[in-house]
């Protein structure tokens, strides 16, 4: 069983109140280490227009001996929001990053509004020769988009390299629940796997069972090789009344050694919410890196990460 040691939260929007593009959130921490510091990607937001949102994604750096301290932050997004009519026009969120040779490539949602439900959502990419610091898109168009077995709300990318494989963990859209207020999507993980990053062979199926309820929402799925064994940390809520504590996203786990076939134990995820603060209603978006002999995890409080992202770290083995 996992133990995670919470360090606590090292990054909140509201303290950088001057940052007009960075108004609330930091969402779905993502991280690309360097020699004297850790760059760390997330989504935030603006002041919403109309009272609608957008997303954007930048990225803060922490000293890499001390990941409570911030050295430098983005002096903007890191790539700008698409075009009239394209599938990014109204967000990008959430980003995540991977060394390729020498470029860093980001596979991201790209968010479109819809009149029917409220968004959808497909997975683009773009490449960086700056280290990181600004990328380019592939094209105006989505890498992966909605399919006959997967027709909406393509989104979560986690992007990873095992051996010369590249592999995309993502979720899709499985149905819409309409509610009084608004019509709430039901999404579960799945995976695609590709030789060089660009053309993609999909799986097809759900690759973590539901628990709490059949139509429990899954996101996040973060894979990491550990001592011949593929973990994955994720998180997952209830489709309904997932706003508070109660429904509110939590950290699961599951073990591969195929990454195919998944068994599910989230009582070895070992962390949950706090008792107050920062992320005493929710824990969600898990991102777990290895830093210098050490396995730590990133991850989303409450709100799903409007008071930001915190920190923990792996006590024993996982």
């Amino acid at each position: 069983m996992a133990n995670w040691n919470k360090i606590g939260r090292i990054f909140n929007p509201s303290d950088y109140v001057e940052i007009q593009w960075l108004d609330q959130f930091a969402q779905a921490p993502a991280t690309l280490v360097f020699d004297d510091f850790v760059r760390v990607y997330f989504s935030c937001r603006p002041k919403p227009i109309d009272g609608q949102f957008v997303s954007d994604t930048a990225w803060v750096d922490f000293d890499r001996k001390d990941l409570t301290k911030v050295l430098n932050i983005a002096k903007k997004p890191i790539l700008p929001r698409g075009d009239k009519g394209t599938f990014d026009e109204f967000g990008v969120y959430p980003t995540s990053i991977v060394r390729n040779e020498d470029k860093v490539v980001a596979y991201y949602g790209g968010w479109t509004r819809c009149e029917a439900v409220p968004f959808n959502v497909a997975i683009g990419r773009a490449t960086s020769s700056d280290n990181g610091e600004s990328f380019t898109k592939e094209g105006p168009g989505p890498i992966i988009s909605y399919s006959p077995e997967e027709p909406f709300v393509m989104s979560g990318p986690k992007i990873r390299k095992f051996g010369s494989t590249w592999y995309l963990f993502y979720i899709a859209g499985k149905k819409w629940i309409s509610t009084s207020r608004i019509a709430e999507p039901v999404y579960q993980i799945r995976m695609a796997y590709s030789d060089d990053g660009i053309t993609w062979k999909k799986e097809n199926k759900d690759l973590i069972p539901p628990r709490i309820e059949e139509d429990e929402c899954q996101a996040s799925p973060d894979v990491f090789f550990k001592d011949g064994v593929y973990h994955m940390f994720f998180c997952y809520r209830k489709s309904l009344n997932f706003r508070g504590k109660e429904g509110g996203y939590r950290i699961g786990y599951a073990f591969s050694t195929d990454l195919i076939n998944w068994t599910r134990d989230d009582s070895k995820s070992g962390i949950d919410v706090s008792e107050s603060g920062w992320d005493s209603e929710m824990v969600a978006y898990p991102h777990v890196f290895e830093l210098d002999g050490e396995i730590y995890m990133m991850y989303l409080g409450n709100d799903v990460g409007r008071e930001g992202f915190g920190l923990a770290k792996l006590s024993g083995k996982l």
